[in-house]
């Protein structure tokens, strides 16, 4: 096996179609007794990987070639192999992995983002990326990873939908700062990216996830409160969640809890609740229901 590896490292693949197979063998290669020789076989491709897709900072990559890699990627269902064993990799190759997927997912092949409807077909990789949360030592690089994926309608669309959405609800309650603030990060992204794709999911879900964001307006944990009722001052002032707007402030449960978030040992958090007070007096004074917005919140 160690002339293998000394045969796979002199002779370094030249086509898309080799690149692909390198990188695919030196990942399942890593269960094998010579996992060590594996993984450094794996940080090489990876690296060259993303030279190739990148350029080397001083010629810029070949777009044909990128292309042709991005296809054998999904046809080689290598996309699931960089996912599945993120855990296994050192913190430099994840974060060159990271970068990769960024590119892959943007590259245009003909009229459709061949990755992305690759991710699509294979929804179960963005349930192991929500899951991934859970893994301290990946957590951040899955968020990125995920925010990248959900920046496309589908892809965003799949996850609002899945069981896995409800996770974000404890994850934005982690007790490791960074891990929580993602999770929150890739949370907002969920719930601010596509406009139509939101209105429908809280159309459908709105009594489920309203009961799960309570939680969270009332978590004893001050950072979770705080940025949770202040994403929902922003979050109810967008024209596109009106209708979403009009029906939480009729409900006197929402309008209990906001009177106690005003009363709230922090500032901030009374800043923030009194925006969202401001619509259900607006709603109260104006007929019909149309309740006057101010977009620019001093919520901090």
């Amino acid at each position: 096996m160690s002339f293998f590896f000394r045969m796979a490292s002199r002779m370094r693949p030249s086509t898309p179609e080799e690149v692909v197979r390198s990188i695919k063998d030196s990942f399942l290669a890593l269960s094998s007794k010579t996992s060590a020789r594996a993984l450094e076989e794996v940080e090489k491709n990876i690296s060259s990987l993303r030279q190739l897709l990148s350029g080397d900072g001083e010629a810029e990559p070949n777009q044909e070639q990128v292309v042709q890699i991005t296809v054998e990627i999904c046809n080689e269902d290598v996309l699931p192999v960089f996912v599945q064993n993120l855990p296994s990799l050192g913190w430099g190759v994840r974060k060159d992995l990271v970068h990769c997927w960024c590119i892959l997912l943007g590259q245009k092949v003909d009229d459709s983002y061949c990755c992305v409807k690759y991710i699509e077909d294979h929804a179960e990789l963005l349930d192991f990326l929500v899951d991934c949360y859970k893994n301290w030592d990946i957590a951040l690089n899955c968020g990125s990873m995920l925010r990248e994926c959900i920046k496309y309608p589908a892809l965003a669309k799949y996850v609002l939908g899945s069981n896995s959405f409800e996770l974000f609800f404890e994850y934005v309650e982690l007790p490791n700062f960074d891990i929580a603030s993602d999770a929150l990060n890739t949370f907002k992204d969920l719930l601010t990216r596509h406009e139509t794709v939101v209105a429908e999911f809280l159309s459908s879900h709105y009594e489920q996830f309203f009961e799960l964001y309570t939680r969270i307006l009332t978590s004893n944990n001050y950072v979770t409160r705080r940025q949770s009722v202040k994403f929902l001052s922003e979050f109810l002032l967008e024209a596109s969640n009106s209708k979403i707007m009009k029906r939480y402030i009729l409900e006197v449960h929402f309008l209990n809890i906001m009177i106690g978030l005003l009363k709230d040992s922090s500032k901030n958090i009374r800043i923030c609740a009194f925006h969202v007070f401001k619509y259900y007096s607006s709603f109260a004074r104006q007929p019909q229901g149309i309740v006057e917005t101010n977009p620019k919140s001093s919520c901090k």
